[in-house]
């Protein structure tokens, strides 16, 4: 359902990848591509492959994992991403429970297969912090990312803080198993200014883009409606990634509405090379419209788009909306 009386067509917000809210695409070692992302009805995990990134917006879609009816990942099924670990797919996604439907944990799905498409995926629960680890995972928990630096393994995901009001910040640890966390959490970032809280208090949806040897990690920030934009930190690599210090924040959204191309919130991206491995592209989600009817957690028409990155002088990466084909 179209917000028809504020919609504009430009040849900017065409979609991509129509309904699609959080996408996240995996180029595999052989160069096929998939694509995952949340379903407005929240209560599924789809796939598509295709050989291209455009072969994408025409794939079959294939349903690899339908909600439980109740108890945990029963509501609200959100965000999933698909990572190749150790010779196996796994999905990480956040869900809630059909008697509770802000219990918002991690979880993950694994599949020893070699398509992922076809394959059979497993439960491995709840997603497990570190032994010692007495916070991790307690409260509303979503969002998770894995990548690898210097042939370590991280996760970094979103969860709530608070007493009273309610903070999400982002948070970084090292992996032991695809499923369980080897050091405690650290913080990463917590919303520091005014563009990180217009309506919530909101960091979430960490992606990350390496280049020249340095780590660039993207979040989105805000409330879910036009507000929502998309900031970065950025590290070097080869140091101490689970010490705040090494990571510098940006004092400004990198990525925001822009009402006379008609983008509005765009945000909960992730990264892809191309298909010849020289560009790397940005996929994001954003509407078309920025007057919303009811709650924006369940209007459908958060779009996946893209665009290409390009850098500047200083190796950092530059994000500029352009016309789509």
């Amino acid at each position: 359902m179209t917000n028809i009386k504020n919609y504009e067509k430009t040849v900017y917000n065409e979609a991509w990848i129509e309904e699609r809210a959080d996408p996240y695409v995996y180029k595999h070692t052989d160069g096929t591509y998939y694509f995952t992302g949340s379903v407005p009805a929240y209560d599924r995990i789809i796939l598509r492959k295709a050989d291209t990134l455009d072969g994408l917006s025409r794939a079959e879609e294939v349903t690899v994992w339908t909600k439980h009816t109740n108890g945990i990942m029963s509501k609200h099924i959100w965000a999933p991403e698909l990572h190749y670990l150790q010779g196996k797919w796994y999905i990480y996604f956040a869900a809630g429970e059909e008697e509770n439907i802000w219990e918002i944990r991690p979880y993950v799905l694994e599949c020893a297969d070699a398509d992922p498409m076809t394959g059979n995926w497993i439960e491995k629960g709840k997603m497990q912090c570190a032994n010692e680890d007495e916070f991790s995972f307690r409260a509303f928990s979503l969002d998770a990312t894995v990548f690898e630096s210097a042939g370590t393994y991280y996760y970094v995901w979103a969860e709530k803080v608070g007493v009273g009001k309610m903070i999400s910040n982002l948070y970084i640890a090292q992996l032991e198993t695809p499923w369980k966390l080897k050091t405690v959490q650290v913080l990463l970032t917590t919303p520091d200014y005014d563009w990180e809280r217009v309506d919530f208090w909101v960091n979430e949806g960490p992606a990350v883009l390496k280049h020249d040897g340095n780590i660039f990690l993207t979040f989105s920030a805000s409330s879910t409606g036009a507000c929502y934009c998309v900031g970065m930190l950025t590290a070097k690599e080869g140091t101490d990634l689970c010490d705040p210090l090494s990571w510098k924040k940006d004092r400004y959204p990198v990525l925001k509405t822009d009402s006379e191309k008609g983008i509005y919130g765009p945000g909960h991206n992730c990264f892809v090379k191309s298909e010849d491995g020289t560009k790397d592209i940005m996929i994001y989600h954003a509407r078309p419209y920025e007057e919303i009817i009811g709650d924006p957690l369940y209007d459908p028409n958060r779009h996946a788009r893209k665009l290409t990155i390009h850098w500047n002088d200083d190796g950092r990466p530059v994000f500029e909306y352009e016309k789509q084909k």
